[in-house]
């Protein structure tokens, strides 16, 4: 291969060509951010996590691949990904996932002992996720809890201590993230099924649709609880209607179930993240 095919499939392996999933652990961790600095953090900080959300999605990524190398080739959407056509080897997809992680990990030395202690369970749960479904019924919400470790990360940053509202924004995010996961799941429940891989989709079985709403439901009604408690302004309410109005679009999309559709509803959820950001932002910046 010349360097620009093997740089090629570096990318597609940290699926630096499709930024939904740094998106998607984007959103959060700036909500935990803005929240915890109460309004714009540091930019210095805001940078680093920016940077160490591209590096540990790619990271996470690529260890994903690895550890499904042997199911990729037999799922239609997937059979194409640098490890299952040869690309990429095992091990220099495990040196990629290492280099990742350190550089992650050297981002975050110039913040407080706290951060670096929490990026041990963050990185973790990066690297244990992929086998979660193996054994556990919805391992979106291991994913969840692992997606929105950026939000403990940022008060840790900012505050030097996660209070109760870094946790309640964490587990919002499972709800969250067990909704558009499982949107995603649907895509692939009849490749899964054959080749025996777990998902909330098999698990939800005829009522996945009902559970996805139902997520997106307790998720904005937590979201809603946060900024009732810390009276919040308009700003940040009007981000969460329009969260709402997204998510009965994503019902009219998923409601049968079709792949395509529930594809483009997983891919949608980057305007309920920003819609939320957006809110918070606003708010933020008229009331302070």
């Amino acid at each position: 291969m010349t360097l620009k095919e093997k740089l090629d499939a570096w990318e597609k392996l940290m699926r630096l060509d499709k930024p939904i999933g740094i998106l998607l652990l984007l959103w959060p961790t700036l909500w935990g951010l803005w929240f915890a600095a109460g309004g714009l953090p540091d930019v210095w900080v805001l940078w680093i996590f920016l940077l160490g959300t591209v590096l540990m999605r790619s990271a996470g990524c690529v260890i994903n691949d690895w550890a499904d190398r042997d199911f990729d080739g037999h799922v239609a959407r997937t059979r194409e990904r640098p490890l299952v056509n040869g690309q990429v080897s095992p091990r220099e997809a495990l040196w990629l996932a290492a280099g990742l992680a350190l550089c992650a990990f050297l981002l975050i030395l110039p913040l407080n002992r706290m951060v670096l202690w929490l990026s041990l369970p963050a990185l973790f749960l990066a690297i244990s996720y992929p086998f979660t479904k193996r054994f556990l019924a919805i391992p979106q919400a291991y994913l969840g809890i692992a997606f929105g470790f950026g939000i403990p990360m940022a008060f840790a940053a900012v505050q030097g201590a996660v209070p109760l509202l870094g946790w309640l924004l964490v587990l919002a995010n499972v709800f969250w993230c067990v909704a558009y996961d499982t949107e995603y799941a649907m895509v692939d429940r009849a490749d899964d099924l054959k080749i025996g891989i777990r998902t909330s989709a098999i698990t939800f079985g005829r009522f996945d649709v009902l559970v996805v709403m139902l997520c997106y439901a307790v998720f904005l009604a937590i979201m809603l609880g946060v900024g009732l408690h810390l009276a919040r302004g308009w700003g940040y309410f009007a981000g969460l209607v329009l969260a709402l109005v997204i998510v009965l679009y994503h019902f009219s999309l998923i409601r049968k179930r079709e792949p395509q559709p529930c594809f483009h509803a997983f891919l949608h959820n980057n305007w309920v993240g920003a819609a939320v950001f957006v809110g918070i932002l606003s708010d933020y910046g008229l009331h302070g």
